[in-house]
C-alpha cells in the first residue's frame, strides 16, 4: 500500500493515526449495532442544514446512521486526504479503491459500507505498523550503550563529569567492566579490552601504558588511566553513529508487494466500475462494483501473512524487526558476510603446537600454559584451555614478569630443574636475535607466539578463530537454492585471516581490513546494482546492516546491531539464516496466492456486479466470502512446515 511507505505519525502521544481510526471505527460499528438491536435505529434525525437529505434526495439520516457518519468524517477524511496526497505525488495502490469507496458510500448514503471500508483500510495499516521498525531506534541504542559520565582524575581525586565536559588531554579512569567513553592512550594500569564490537577482531586486546584505546570498547578486570585524545564528535564511536545515521537516511525506498499488485488491480477495478455506471446509467452499479472490488486480500491478507511469518520465525529463534524484509528476502541476489562471529565463532583457540628443540609438544604446551595462567594477554586463555584439553598438569611458576610490549617471562620448575621461560612474538625476538629468528618456521596464517626456554627458541604456538563447521555447505547451497549470484566476505580483519576463512568456506570474493565506513560504501555500491543480503554481528557492522536491502544480525549481544538489522538470529546459527531465507520465500508464495487469487475472484465478482446480478448488499457478502478464503490461506504462513533447512553440515 502506498501509504505504508511513510511511517504514520502518532496522534499526540497516543496510538498512531491508523490504529486510532481503527479503534474508533470499531466503536462506531458497536454503537450502530446497539441502536439497531434496540429498535431505535430507524428513528429519523434532522440535522438541519447538515442533513444529507437536503442535498441528496432520499438520503435522510436515522439515529443508527449518526455514529457511522461521525466515523466517516472523523476517520475517513484523514485517510482520504492521505490518499489524495499520495495520488498527487504519483503514488497509488490498492488503497485508492478504498478511498473511492469511502467517498462513494457517503454520496450514496451507504454509511455502513463506508465505515467497514474505513475499518478495513486503517486496520490493515495498523497490523503492519505495529511490527515495522523505526530507523531512530538504532541511534537510540547507540546512545544508550555509551556512559553518560566519565571519571576524571585530578589532584583532588576522581570526579564524575559529563562526557561533553571532557577535553583533550584530560586523564580519566575506566573502571573494570566499564565502557570506555573516549579515544585515548593508556598512561597507567595494565589489562585488556574487548574491542570486537568496533573492530571485528575476535580477541581481547592487551592494554598497557602507551596502548591506544577506542571509545566504546569494554574494559576488562583492571582499572586503566587514559589520557584523552579524540572527544565528543571526533571519537571513533561518534563517527560510527554518524555513519549509521547517514546510512539510515540513504535506506532505499522500496515498493511493497501490495503496491505492485495494487498498481495493476486498481485501474482495472475503476475501469469496470465506470463502464458499469456508463452502461447502466445507475451509480449504484458503480458502488456495487467497488464494494466487490475493495481489496481485502491486499489490505488484510498480506499483513496477516506477514504476522504469520513473523510468528513462525520467532518459534525458530529468529526475531524479525522489520516485516518488510519478508518481501525482499526472495529478491536478494548478492550475499555479504562479515567474518568474526558470523562465519566463525569469535573465539581463538590453539591450532598447532610446533616444538623446535629437544622438547615434546606436551612439554612445550605445559611450560607455556603454566606461565599464561597468570597473564591477562588475549591469547592466554586459549593456551590454558589447550593444556586442559590434553589433561596436562601445570607447573609452579616464580619470578613472573610481563613488561608492556616485551612479552611474558618467568621461572618454571620442572623435574627438579628450574627453567627460564619467555613467551614473546616473532618480531620481538627478531629485534634482539635476527640470525636465529630467520631460522624459525615460516609464518603461517592466524596468530602465533614464540616460546623460549633457557634462552633457546623451543617452539611455536599458533592460533585461529574457529570456523563454523556448516559454513562451507551453507555457502555452497546459496546460489542453486536461493538464487544468490554473488557471495562475498567483508571483514575488518587481516587479509591472511580473511583469505584463509574464505578458502575454508568456499568464498572467492573477499575484502579485508575494511572499517565501518568502508563496509557501508561497499554495501551501498552493491545495493545500487542488485538487492543485497548482509549478515554481521558487531557494532562495526551496524551501518552496513542498515543500508543493505536485508540486514541479518547474528546473536543479540549488541542492541545497536539488533536495532540496525531487519532480523536477529538469536543463537547465531547459520542454520537459522537458511530457515529465514526459506520463511521469506514461503511467505511470498502464500501472500501471492492470497492476493492474486483473491483479486481474480474479485474480478469475476465485479463482472456479475457490473451486469446487475449482484446488488451492493449481495456483493458485500460475496466479497466477504472471498476475504475469508484469502485470509484463511494467509494464515498458513504461521504454520510450521517441518524442516526448513535444506543443506547438511
Amino acid at each position: 500500500m502506498a501509504t505504508s511507505q511513510d511511517p504514520v505519525p502518532p496522534l499526540g502521544h497516543g496510538l498512531p493515526l491508523h490504529e486510532t481510526i481503527a479503534v474508533a471505527a470499531l466503536v462506531a460499528l458497536a454503537a450502530w449495532g446497539l441502536l439497531v438491536l434496540s429498535g431505535r435505529g430507524a428513528t429519523p434525525v434532522d440535522l438541519g442544514p447538515l442533513d444529507p437529505g437536503r442535498w441528496f434526495p432520499g438520503r435522510s439520516l436515522t439515529l443508527a446512521d449518526l455514529p457511522l457518519v461521525a466515523m466517516l468524517f472523523i476517520g475517513g477524511v484523514p485517510l482520504v486526504a492521505g490518499l489524495l496526497r499520495n495520488l498527487a505525488r504519483g503514488e497509488f495502490g490498492s488503497d485508492l479503491l478504498a478511498g473511492i469507496s469511502i467517498v462513494t458510500s457517503i454520496i450514496l448514503g451507504e454509511y455502513l459500507a463506508g465505515v467497514l471500508v474505513v475499518l478495513m483500510l486503517s486496520g490493515g495499516e495498523a497490523i503492519e505498523s505495529r511490527a515495522v521498525s523505526r530507523a531512530g531506534d538504532v541511534l537510540h541504542a547507540l546512545a544508550r550503550r555509551m556512559p553518560t559520565v566519565a571519571h576524571k582524575k585530578s589532584a583532588a581525586g576522581l570526579t564524575d563529569i559529563a562526557l561533553a565536559d571532557i577535553t583533550a588531554g584530560d586523564v580519566i579512569v575506566v573502571l573494570p567492566h566499564e565502557i570506555c567513553p573516549v579515544d585515548g592512550t593508556v598512561v597507567a594500569g595494565r589489562g585488556s579490552m574487548d574491542e570486537s564490537y568496533l573492530t571485528g577482531e575476535p580477541y581481547r586486546m592487551a592494554k598497557a601504558p602507551g596502548s591506544a584505546v577506542l571509545s566504546g570498547a569494554i574494559n576488562g578486570q583492571a582499572a586503566l588511566e587514559i589520557c584523552t585524545e579524540n572527544v565528543g564528535r571526533d571519537s571513533r564511536y561518534a563517527k560510527i553513529m554518524d555513519v549509521l545515521a547517514t546510512s539510515q537516511q540513504r535506506r532505499p525506498r522500496l515498493r511493497r508487494l501490495a503496491d505492485t499488485l495494487g498498481g495493476l488491480y486498481t485501474p482495472l477495478a475503476v475501469a469496470i466500475a465506470m463502464a458499469a455506471w456508463w452502461w447502466s446509467g445507475s451509480p449504484t452499479r458503480f458502488l456495487a462494483v467497488l464494494v466487490v472490488a475493495t481489496p481485502c486480500p491486499l489490505l488484510i491478507a498480506i499483513p496477516v501473512a506477514i504476522i504469520g511469518a513473523v510468528s513462525l520465525a520467532a518459534k525458530r529463534g529468529i526475531v524479525i524487526r522489520d516485516p518488510a524484509i519478508l518481501e525482499r528476502l526472495d529478491s536478494c541476489r548478492i550475499a555479504i558476510f562479515d567474518k568474526t562471529g558470523t562465519l566463525t565463532y569469535g573465539s581463538p583457540h590453539v591450532t598447532d603446537v610446533v616444538p623446535l628443540a629437544h622438547v615434546s609438544a606436551d612439554d612445550l604446551l605445559t611450560l607455556a600454559a603454566s606461565l599464561e595462567t597468570y597473564s591477562k594477554h588475549p591469547l592466554a586463555a586459549a593456551v590454558v584451555q589447550a593444556a586442559a584439553e590434553r589433561s596436562l598438569d601445570l607447573l609452579q611458576v616464580d619470578e613472573l614478569a610481563e613488561k608492556p610490549g616485551q612479552g611474558l617471562t618467568g621461572r618454571v620448575q620442572r623435574h627438579r630443574a628450574i627453567h627460564d621461560v619467555a613467551i614473546t612474538s616473532r618480531q620481538k625476538f627478531a629485534a634482539t636475535d635476527p640470525a636465529r629468528a630467520d631460522a624459525l618456521p615460516a609464518t603461517a596464517g592466524g596468530l602465533e607466539c614464540l616460546v623460549i626456554v633457557d634462552g633457546q627458541p623451543a617452539g611455536m604456538l599458533r592460533f585461529r578463530d574457529s570456523p563454523r563447521p556448516d559454513g562451507k555447505p551453507f555457502v555452497k547451497h546459496l546460489a542453486p537454492v536461493h538464487g544468490l549470484d554473488r557471495v562475498m566476505l567483508v571483514s575488518g580483519d587481516r587479509e591472511s585471516e580473511v583469505r584463509w576463512l574464505a578458502d575454508v568456506v568456499g568464498i572467492s570474493e573477499i575484502h579485508a581490513g575494511i572499517q565501518p565506513e568502508g563496509k557501508l560504501k561497499i554495501v551501498e555500491e552493491l545495493t545500487a546494482q542488485a538487492p543485497t543480503l548482509f549478515v554481521g554481528d558487531g557494532i562495526n557492522d551496524a551501518p552496513a546492516l542498515a543500508a543493505a536491502t536485508v540486514g541479518i544480525a547474528m546473536g543479540a549481544s549488541s542492541d545497536v546491531t539488533s536495532e540496525a538489522s531487519g532480523a536477529v538470529v538469536m543463537d547465531s546459527a547459520l542454520e537459522r539464516v537458511d530457515e529465514l531465507l526459506h520463511i521469506g520465500s514461503r511467505f511470498r508464495s502464500i501472500a501471492l496466492q492470497s492476493a492474486v487469487g483473491g483479486m481474480a475472484a474479485s474480478v469475476i465478482g465485479m463482472g456479475f456486479a457490473a451486469a446487475g446480478l449482484l446488488p451492493p448488499a449481495a456483493g458485500a457478502l460475496v466479497q466477504e466470502a472471498i476475504d475469508v478464503v484469502a485470509i484463511a490461506n494467509a494464515l498458513r504462513a504461521a504454520w510450521s512446515p517441518g524442516a526448513l533447512t535444506d543443506y547438511h553440515a
